[in-house]
């Protein structure tokens, strides 16, 4: 069986760790398996919080929304499902910018989901 010499290969394996982890601290950038290790981690970290961003944003979203719902005295669930009830098709993001940037269309937004609670019969 020939012999196998990885010369190239094993370089440009080692430089792809190294280049990832540089910056990081002590012997996670300089030594090969620590920045292999090290590397590994992060990229699952970095994919973790790639869902978790998600998440962390629609919670700002409704903290936003209700905070511009109880202005107007609603809660953000009765603003939500007034809103449904009006057949306004509106995000959550959008909504939550809304409620920052433009008050007086928040306003508009609130008084069409309270007339829309208005005419359902109460359950």
């Amino acid at each position: 069986m020939p012999r196998v010499k990885r010369g190239s290969h094993r370089r440009q394996r080692r430089k792809k760790y190294l280049d990832l982890t540089s910056g990081f601290f002590l012997t996670k950038s300089k030594l090969y398996r620590s920045a292999k290790e090290a590397s590994e981690r992060a990229l699952k970290f970095a994919y973790r919080g790639r869902k978790e961003r998600k998440r962390q944003f629609r919670s700002l979203w409704i903290a936003r929304i209700n905070a511009g719902a109880r202005a107007h005295q609603l809660t953000y669930g009765q603003f939500m499902h007034g809103l449904k009830l009006a057949g306004v098709e509106l995000d959550r993001k959008i909504l939550a910018d809304i409620a920052v940037e433009d008050a007086s269309g928040f306003a508009a937004l609130a008084s069409q989901a309270r007339a829309a609670l208005a005419r359902t019969p109460a359950a």
